[in-house]
């Protein structure tokens, strides 16, 4: 009775199985394609439409026996000679990997602490660094503009101390921007550094310190190395949102601070020109699909070279 039940079962528990992995890779499937393709291939469908007061166009047509499929590409032909896009790419490139790179500057060394420290005072660090997360976005970078005004907080100290004899400009310049920006994205870093570090082996770093590494060395030649999908991985969760931030460059950018959010806002609200705008927008999402692309090859490659 039991070598016959035995196949039985075996055979239903593959088929549950193969179904339930299915199911698994097939909700996360459908809620990309709900929620990422579908709309993005509607801004694509405007970028090439052409438009007719609020009404876009049909992209194709059929009259008299003959299909006909009308693309129109010259957005994508004025982004590519007008300077003033190109600038403003480079420009949230640029900012973007300041940011990127001073987050990490900072949030290696607290992530660090924060892996090092007892286990009972974690709790309590990761709590003080998710505790920004508590108020609002808006509210947090307003406060800023406050901080940061010609007569704000600090330039009333600075010459109530005598440390400036005039205000000092912070406001609407490249330094408001990159502080607004790494003060908003810095426990983006963290998180994921402190989630790879917390993890490493120690018994590495003294098998280093035995062998004859110098503190400093062994850091270098092991832990950096190891925590090298934290840092990817922080750093991606930085760079993307900030090459298409706008309320930071809005609120704490001037006018030299000029980003690809601030186009998108302007094509779509100010022109009301909703394809050109859907152009700029298709061009930025092709700019966060390389970088991307690059970390999820990286990851691939790590997953392999782990399971050799």
């Amino acid at each position: 009775m039991s070598s016959m039940a035995a196949p039985a079962f075996s055979l239903y528990d593959r088929f549950t199985g193969a179904w339930g992995r299915r199911l698994l890779i097939a909700v996360p499937m459908l809620f990309l394609l709900a929620f990422f393709l579908a709309p993005f291939l509607v801004v694509l469908k405007i970028s090439v439409s052409e438009m007719e007061n609020v009404v876009f166009k049909d992209l194709i047509s059929w009259a008299d026996g003959v299909l006909q499929l009308k693309l129109k590409l010259g957005n994508y032909l004025f982004v590519a000679q007008d300077d003033l896009y190109f600038k403003t790419y480079l420009s949230s490139l640029k900012y973007a990997g300041i940011t990127t790179a001073i987050c990490l500057l900072i949030a290696y060394p607290f992530a660090y602490f924060m892996a090092r420290s007892p286990a009972d005072k974690r709790p309590a660090l990761l709590m003080l660094v998710m505790l920004p997360f508590w108020t609002s976005f808006l509210l947090r970078v307003y406060a800023w503009k406050m901080l940061l005004a010609d007569n704000g907080v600090f330039n009333n100290f600075a010459l109530w101390a005598g440390l400036a004899s005039e205000p000092v400009k912070m406001m609407n310049t490249p330094f408001s921007l990159v502080l607004g920006m790494v003060y908003t994205y810095l426990p983006f870093m963290i998180l994921p550094l402190y989630a790879n570090l917390v993890k490493m082996d120690l018994r590495l770093l003294e098998a280093a310190l035995d062998l004859g590494a110098t503190p400093w060395g062994a850091f270098w030649r092991i832990t950096v190395p190891l925590s090298k999908s934290g840092i990817i991985a922080g750093s991606m969760l930085v760079f993307i949102p900030c090459v298409g931030e706008f309320v930071i460059p809005e609120l704490l950018g001037g006018p030299q601070t000029l980003m690809i959010g601030r186009v998108l806002w302007d094509e779509f609200f100010s022109n009301n020109d909703w394809p050109m705008a859907a152009t700029v927008a298709v061009i930025m999402v092709l700019l966060i699909i390389v970088p991307l692309a690059w970390f999820n090859k990286y990851q691939a490659e790590s997953t392999k070279g782990a399971r050799a």
